[in-house]
Formats: C-alpha cells, structure tokens, sequence
C-alpha cells in the first residue's frame, strides 16, 4: 500500500502528533508499505534524514490550546500539493489534525483518493472549529474514515464536526522505555525522586507541583523533584526561590531517545496537568518504565489509567490532594511496586506494533468499503 502520513506540525520540532507520525512510518515501512511524510520543515534541506520526508510550507509559530504549534499558514499550496499528489498516486491519504492547518486543508481539498483523519487534540472550548464548521465542513465531508486518539478527543471533535469515529491510542516504544538502563548516578543518593516530564507551559500544571512539593519537603526531607522539559524555567525557578525549596532540580529539554534514564532513575512520576489532555503519552512512558504514577483526575489521564490501579488520580489544581498523594505513595514501597507491575502490563496493548497494525486494518477495511 502507498501511504501519505500529512503532519500539521513543523517535523523538525517533535511534538506530540509529529513523534506519533514519526513511529507510524517506521512501523508502517516495517510491514512493507511505501510510506511518505508530508510535513512543514523549517531546517535545511540537507538536515532531513530521509527521502520519504516531502517538505512543504514554512512553519510558524500559532498559539494553540495553552501550547505553541509550529504549523504553516500558506495559503499557496495547492499548485505544489496537486503535482505532489500526482506524482506519487497514493493509495491512502492519512491526515492528522486535518482541520488544523492549511497544509491539511489544502491537501484533503486537491485529493481524489482515500483520506483518513486523526483527531489528536481536546481543549476546553472549541471556539477554533466553531468559528470554522461552516467554512471547512465540505472538506471534512471528503474523508473516507476517521480516528481519534481518546474518547475526550472523540467527544471533542464531534461536538461541531459529528460522524463515525474509531478511537486508535496513540503508542509507546515500548522496547527503549521498558529496557533496563542503570538510573542517573548523581541523583543515586538515598533520595525519593519525583520526576516530572512537559513542556513548562500553564496546563502542565508544574506550579501546583511546586506548591505540593513544597508540604511533601517538609513531611520528607529525604526527596527530590526532578523537572525534565523545555520552556519559560525562569517563572518556574523565581517560585522554588520564593518558597526556599531545596532539592528542586531543572534539566531543561531532554531529547526523547533520552527520556527512558529519567524514568527509571524515578521512584514516582506524577503529570498534574489542569487539562487539555486528550491521551497521556507520558502516562506510557512511565507504564513501560514500571513506575507508580500520581496524576490529575482528568478525562485524557483517565482514558489511560485507573485511579488505583497503575497509580492514583487526584483533582487538578489541588495542591494539598497532591501533596498527601505524594506522601502517601512514597511511603509505602509495595504499593509503589505493584502499580509499577500493573501499568507494566496493561501499556503492553499500546506498543507502536499494534498500534500501526489497527491503523492498517483500518485502512484495509476502508479500501475494501467495509
């Protein structure tokens, strides 16, 4: 099979939907499809990795749901689409976010084959597909099938854009996070080590970790919260100066091939988002890693674990829930090791492999009209 994966996203920043795209097309290449990737770039030509990568657009940086999307705004890209599409006659057109972009929309508006769409994202409101239902509706009409990541993201999109939907997970690379790899030396010192991994961005919620973290220092001195990610630190570090925090340690962007030491240096993760969770890549990531999860009770997070089960669930923005989760599951070392186990066997179902092959059944049925 032929199969164009079309990212919204500049391919050079790998965010969510581009890492996603990314494992697809290995998978995908893997099972013997001729795969392309259809993406904005904004390196050079000489930087990309791969002939199946076909740039197009220059990306900019879009205020999108509380984060920064790097997508391009073009409005001229039909001419260089149509010859793209002409040229390689794909089988399948597999669009993710296609409402989201120009390059999406430009491609689901000049395709004549079969065009399948991801729905990735869930925000608060919907005032963008809102504001566009009555503009796009005739292009959304064109795509054959469409999936969503989560039932939040499902619920999501249907409320301005209804249809049928199949809700595929994203993946885990299951191998590089499950493998034992010896955690980071300088933090094998007797300390509990919380680990924390996002973009330091408002719905992360790392500010309410900090609060929480702050009573957790004074009940256990003994620990540590280790901040893995990108973005404004500075707000960040001027709190943990304010509270005299100790023991609060920022690594900056961490490159994902490098992820997998953090985790298994950690005793917990915890994620307290606010929202805007469709999924919980990072919940995986933890799961494969074998490590007990505190998490916020929210729709994304609940899509993938289970309070009591793989960890526990506390309400966002509640500092001293947080805190006295924390605690609690710090204290209590079995506790910790079974839900370790757990989430080690249930995030089996979502390695890239299984994943990639759902999505090719899926194509299969809709090139079969089934």
């Amino acid at each position: 099979m032929k199969i164009a994966l079309v990212s919204p996203y500049d391919y050079a920043y790998p965010g969510g939907v581009v890492i996603h795209i990314s494992h697809l097309y290995q998978q995908f290449t893997r099972m013997g499809h001729d795969v392309k990737i259809i993406t904005p770039y904004s390196g050079s030509s000489a930087s990309l990795d791969s002939r199946d990568i076909i740039p197009i657009g220059r990306p900019v940086p879009v205020p999108s749901g509380g984060s920064i999307a790097r997508a391009t705004l073009s409005p001229m890209l039909s001419s260089p689409l149509r010859a793209i599409l002409e040229r390689e006659r794909f089988d399948v057109i597999h669009l993710h976010e296609p409402l989201g972009s120009t390059l999406t929309l430009t491609t689901l508006r000049v395709s004549n084959t079969i065009n399948v769409g991801t729905f990735h994202a869930c925000h608060r409101t919907p005032r963008g597909y809102r504001i566009m239902s009555p503009f796009v509706t005739r292009w959304f009409k064109k795509l054959h099938g469409k999936i969503a990541v989560s039932k939040p993201a499902m619920e999501f999109i249907s409320k301005h854009f209804p249809g049928e939907y199949t809700i595929i997970p994203n993946g885990i690379d299951l191998e590089r996070f499950s493998a034992e790899v010896p955690p980071i030396e300088r933090f094998c010192d007797g300390k509990w080590n919380i680990l924390f991994v996002g973009r330091l961005e408002k719905r992360k919620g790392l500010r309410y970790l900090l609060g929480a973290y702050k009573m957790v220092k004074r009940e256990l001195p003994n620990s540590r919260l280790i901040v893995v990610g990108a973005g404004r630190r500075q707000e960040y570090e001027k709190l943990v100066r304010k509270a005299n925090l100790e023991d609060v340690v920022f690594t900056g962007y961490v490159p994902n091939e490098d992820l997998p030491i953090y985790y298994h240096t950690a005793d917990l993760f915890c994620t307290p988002a606010t929202g805007e969770e469709s999924f919980g890549i990072i919940l995986l990531e933890a799961m494969a890693a074998a490590k007990p999860i505190v998490a916020s009770a929210i729709e994304g997070y609940a899509s993938v674990m289970s309070h009591g089960v793989e960890g526990l669930m506390v309400p966002p923005q509640d500092e001293q829930a947080l805190a006295n989760t924390i605690i609690h599951l710090l204290g209590d070392e079995p506790l910790r090791r079974e839900m370790g186990a757990r989430g080690r066997l249930k995030v089996e179902e979502y390695s890239w492999p299984n994943v990639a092959r759902r999505v090719s059944e899926y194509y299969t049925s809709l090139r079969n009209g089934s």
